[in-house]
């Protein structure tokens, strides 16, 4: 019995995290001083001098930390102006992947239930929705943005539970909502009983070798750390919740689920961590849904903690990497994704222009539009005319509106005027462009 038992937990390990990242040996650093090995670019076969285009264009872009792991080495790290390696800087809203993580330790422990109703651990009352509608919101929902809490508010960072008011049901409805994720930092200290550095700095920071701590910025509680801490979770979540032979979560499921589309509202979201390659994505403050993947120009697998200010965490599981950057604003002050992103990674994609990663990545698609705004018709002109290609339009919900395949011409006549999107397919290759329809 006990023998069938653990063949049986060996092919739900096996399965659960199947798809996320194959089987690899990973360096890991000492926890303690700053050795660290590296590798080059050169080893690896990238096309190193693309990286001096990278670099200036970090230094445009208000950067200050700048990290590219490979198995675990370091294969690129620059630091700007008087920031070092020892700086610290905060991690905005792409801490929240600590707090998820923290989260799965916690249920582990049997400390909490994702499923059980958030009022289990800040007591009923803790918003001023009716009885009856607070009890539905639970742990889940506050990982997965889908608490249902009134959004139209002056302040989405205010914990008061007069800011917290019912909307609609629990999990009929995706937004960022800042408050009920930042009351996940009080949902852990009662339920685990320690304050949140304590019980972070005990099951996460001092067996990864980190330096850093929360802080209270606002409301909030903020991350801060140097940029290689940074790395070092990202080389932890690489290897599916080890560091070396330390494994931080044994929980395979919560993993899995963790790193992949945790509701159908937003498939771009998992638990509190952003991921690439999906059908479609919601992004936060703005109300309706983009079709196309989050990042067309980084590989499909790509998942994400994304911060204010354009703090990244970037995981590679198809090319064994992990990608950090730290800094002032660079594509926008948005919480998460930014212009930046894809422009980043439409560079770097070109330092791995000798890269084979085992998840075709989702390549950027260049075409135009025009007219735009246009009337009657709008034609398409693509850069690769000898291939199949599909075009999508979609209206500003995300909803396909009318289909082609290898048209270069949409007849608009019978499409009301508006904001629309057009989404051209192209083998591995895709890209999408608002168009404006504006009939006379």
């Amino acid at each position: 019995m006990k023998r069938r038992l653990t063949i049986f937990t060996f092919c739900i390990l096996h399965f659960a995290f199947s798809g996320f990242v194959s089987a690899q040996s990973y360096y890991f650093p000492p926890l303690s001083g700053n050795t660290w090995e590296t590798v080059s670019p050169a080893e690896l076969g990238w096309c190193a001098d693309q990286l001096d285009t990278v670099y200036q264009f970090l230094e445009e872009r208000n950067t200050k930390a700048f990290i590219i792991l490979h198995n675990g080495r370091i294969a690129a790290e620059r630091y700007y102006g008087t920031f070092t390696r020892d700086s610290f800087w905060y991690w905005a809203s792409a801490g929240k992947v600590l707090s998820a993580f923290m989260v799965g330790q916690a249920q582990e422990d049997d400390l909490l239930n994702i499923n059980s109703p958030t009022s289990a651990y800040l007591g009923a009352g803790w918003t001023s929705a009716p009885p009856d509608k607070e009890i539905l919101i639970t742990v889940r929902h506050q990982l997965t943005m889908t608490t249902g809490l009134e959004t139209d508010m002056v302040d989405l960072d205010c914990t008061n539970p007069a800011c917290l008011q019912y909307r609609t049901d629990a999990g009929t409805r995706w937004f960022y909502h800042n408050a009920p994720y930042t009351l996940l930092t009080n949902v852990l200290a009662n339920a685990t009983g320690q304050g949140l550095n304590i019980y972070f700095n005990n099951k996460i920071r001092n067996r990864l070798g980190m330096r850093g701590l929360w802080l209270p910025l606002g409301s909030n509680q903020v991350y801060f750390s140097d940029a290689r801490s940074m790395a070092r979770f990202g080389l932890m979540i690489l290897n599916r919740g080890a560091w070396a032979s330390d494994t931080l979560l044994h929980d395979a499921a919560y993993f899995q689920n963790m790193v992949n589309t945790s509701q159908a509202l937003n498939k771009s979201y998992g638990y509190l961590w952003w991921l690439n390659g999906k059908e479609s994505y919601r992004l936060p403050v703005v109300p309706f849904q983009f079709p196309g993947p989050l990042m067309p120009s980084a590989p499909s697998d790509l998942i994400a903690g994304l911060g204010k200010d354009d703090q990244k965490l970037y995981v590679i599981p198809s090319l064994d990497m992990v990608v950090v950057r730290l800094g002032e604003p660079a594509g926008g002050i948005v919480p998460a994704l930014s212009g930046f992103d894809n422009m980043l990674w439409a560079k770097l994609m070109d330092v791995f222009c000798n890269v084979s990663a085992s998840h075709e990545p989702v390549q950027s698609l260049p075409f135009r539009l025009f007219p735009n705004p246009a009337r009657y018709r709008v034609w398409i002109d693509l850069p690769d005319n000898a291939h199949p290609f599909e075009v999508q339009l979609s209206d500003r919900l995300g909803r396909p509106v009318l289909r082609r395949e290898n048209s270069r011409e949409l007849d608009l006549r019978d499409i009301p005027s508006g904001v629309y999107f057009i989404t051209v397919k192209q083998g591995a290759r895709q890209h999408t462009r608002k168009l404006l329809v504006l009939h006379p």
